[in-house]
């Protein structure tokens, strides 16, 4: 299931006994934790009724006891279980036992509700596949097509209370990127400037978010290209000098290797025609195999950066473009 069909579900007062939370985007698992929060501890005393659980520093037995305690003046209690992001413990055969033997002795009165929290599930395993209905699995990856990009702005202009014109939208998913904690700011910064009521317009977009600019993208992608390391350092030091986010260079970077892989398929591109021609020209330098790294190795970077302080946000970009000119 996407997100947004919980939010939808928890919106019409349905909860489910059981959620995994799976994926790399931070924003779309900690919203759809928030909002099963909200459902399940309306009203309800968290401190009897709130079990928060990290991987790596309870065992498996604490899990059960926790699922096995009985709310405290409320209908339902809620227990979270977050594995730990990077090197930190991980769910292992011990942990799945356990999961997998509640989930098949849940029903619809099972007063416990679990949440598991975690950037990436084995979806061959056993106890995830044990997340079927009346459980359910939430795909939380950061949206992949310009479709899914669409559905999350609407979806967030919704949230926000603003209307977003299709031309605002599509100009914000091409600077911004799937960022989609930087999409939710830029939104915030546009609704401001277009003022209460009014629907955020593409110049509203063009004033609010700090694009960055398209030369000296050029400038690194042809450094990054032709394998001038030293240089591509140089330009990435100096966008960052110049006032440019960590997030917004990186998502510059996704758009440029996006649009450069639809070019090197044949696809067509939208733009003036000078712009078409560099695409082209910067294509036939880059062979399939390698834009497909480069676009891992972005995707590996923007997970590091969700989170990251700004130094080590700027230090993951600089390891990129290492890795990429390399």
């Amino acid at each position: 299931m996407m997100p947004s069909q919980i939010l939808e579900e928890l919106a019409k007062g349905h909860v489910r006994p059981a959620y995994l939370l799976a994926g790399s985007e931070p924003l779309l698992r900690d919203d759809a934790l928030a909002a099963i929060e909200t459902s399940v501890l309306e009203g309800a005393p968290r401190d009897f009724n709130l079990d928060r659980l990290e991987v790596g520093k309870v065992t498996p037995g604490r899990l059960e006891e926790a699922l096995d305690n009985l709310p405290v003046m409320a209908e339902r209690r809620l227990v979270v279980l977050r594995e730990t992001e990077g090197r930190g413990a991980k769910l292992d055969a011990n942990w799945g036992a356990v999961i997998e033997g509640w989930l098949s002795r849940i029903d619809a009165g099972t007063p416990s509700v679990l949440v598991i929290v975690c950037a990436k599930a084995d979806k061959r395993s056993k106890w995830v596949k044990a997340f079927k209905n009346p459980a359910a699995l939430v795909d939380c990856e950061a949206p992949k097509k310009a479709k899914e990009l669409g559905s999350f702005l609407a979806g967030e202009a919704r949230r926000q209370g603003v209307i977003l014109e299709p031309d605002a939208a599509s100009l914000l998913a091409d600077r911004v990127g799937p960022q989609l904690m930087l999409l939710r700011q830029e939104i915030e910064k546009a609704s401001l400037l277009a003022g209460l009521g009014e629907p955020i317009t593409r110049k509203h977009v063009e004033i609010a978010v700090s694009a960055v600019a398209e030369e000296p993208i050029w400038d690194l992608t042809d450094a990054i290209g032709q394998g001038r390391t030293a240089e591509a350092v140089s330009l990435l030091a100096r966008l960052i000098s110049q006032g440019a986010a960590p997030p917004a260079i990186l998502g510059a970077l996704a758009s440029h290797f996006r649009r450069l892989v639809r070019v090197g398929h044949g696809e067509a591109v939208g733009g003036p025609p000078f712009v078409v021609r560099k695409l082209e020209q910067q294509a036939r330098r880059y062979p399939p195999r390698r834009l497909v790294t480069c676009l891992r190795a972005i995707h590996r970077a923007d997970v590091e950066l969700k989170g990251a302080s700004v130094m080590s946000s700027e230090r993951a970009l600089e390891q990129l473009v290492l890795g990429l000119a390399s």
